[in-house]
């Protein structure tokens, strides 16, 4: 459906006062970008390489609308274009990873779980609201928590930390871990499955000369399959992955839940996802 003249603002902004951020449509839908024809990257830009646009549509599976709910529905004369992330279907593995906060370059969908919908936040398209009248709402978050949950990714995305190349280097071990064992059915595949996040904290600071490294696993405090000794030797192998060498003499970490942790501990630490320290998704 297309906006014509025959819309009136008022009409708009009736039909944008039930959206919120996080709503979601699904179908057949465009997702435009501009490239450059003599470097094209995605398939779409692959495709028309050669031609004169340097525009290009790709289909997805819908979108997820990123906009604060105040900006959505502010009378659309004064705000008149909403952001939008398209949804991309992910296999049963890498759902559970971005549900955990795991990959931040995606945004969980409580609402499209069984679906295996989530958002992809690297692709951001902007919208005029008139076109969001022709569009049918599906409720991505549909409580409060899941509504927080999503700012939160949100957040993640574009304030990650960049870590030091050295800490990226001696870190590459234990990111490996992590890969290859998150998905597996076994007693450490299921224990990593049941963190819901990786803390960094680096004393006296990351450009210290010597630095003391403390990482905070948390385990989710529902998951009640391992004794702690269980998580100790979980623990102790995760550690050894991380040499103490160059400027990182001292490594150490323990597991905790959130209420393990103070208020302080989690502002001065920094999280440690799967795309933190490499370039895949």
């Amino acid at each position: 459906m297309s906006a014509g003249n025959d819309i009136s603002p008022d009409v708009v902004n009736a039909a944008l006062a039930e959206w919120r951020q996080g709503d979601c449509v699904l179908g057949e839908h465009g997702f435009v970008h501009r490239f450059n024809p003599s470097c094209p990257l995605s398939p779409g830009a692959k495709d028309q390489a050669g031609g004169e646009a340097d525009l290009v549509e790709e289909d997805v599976r819908g979108f997820l609308v990123v906009t604060q709910t105040c900006d959505i529905v502010r009378d659309c004369a004064d705000r008149p274009f909403l952001e939008v992330v398209p949804l991309v279907e992910v296999d049963t593995e890498r759902l559970a990873e971005v549900a955990k906060a795991k990959r931040p370059a995606y945004a969980f969908v409580p609402g499209l779980e069984a679906r295996q919908l989530v958002a992809d936040l690297d692709r951001v398209m902007t919208v005029e609201k008139p076109v969001v009248i022709g569009w049918e709402r599906v409720e991505g978050c549909r409580t409060d928590e899941e509504r927080h949950a999503l700012q939160g990714a949100l957040t993640r995305k574009r304030g990650r930390f960049a870590f030091p190349d050295d800490f990226a280097q001696a870190a590459g071990g234990l990111l490996k871990r992590l890969q290859e064992k998150h998905g597996k059915g076994t007693p450490e595949g299921r224990a990593l499955r049941a963190l819901r996040e990786i803390r960094v904290l680096a004393l006296p600071s990351w450009n210290a000369p010597d630095v003391e490294i403390h990482l905070w696993f948390i385990r989710d405090h529902r998951e009640r399959d391992f004794e702690g000794k269980d998580w100790n030797t979980f623990l102790a192998a995760w550690l050894k992955l991380i040499p103490k060498a160059g400027r990182f003499r001292k490594v150490k970490g323990v597991v905790v839940t959130l209420s393990d942790l103070t208020g302080q501990d989690y502002y001065d630490s920094v999280p440690l996802d799967l795309d933190h320290l490499s370039r895949g998704r």
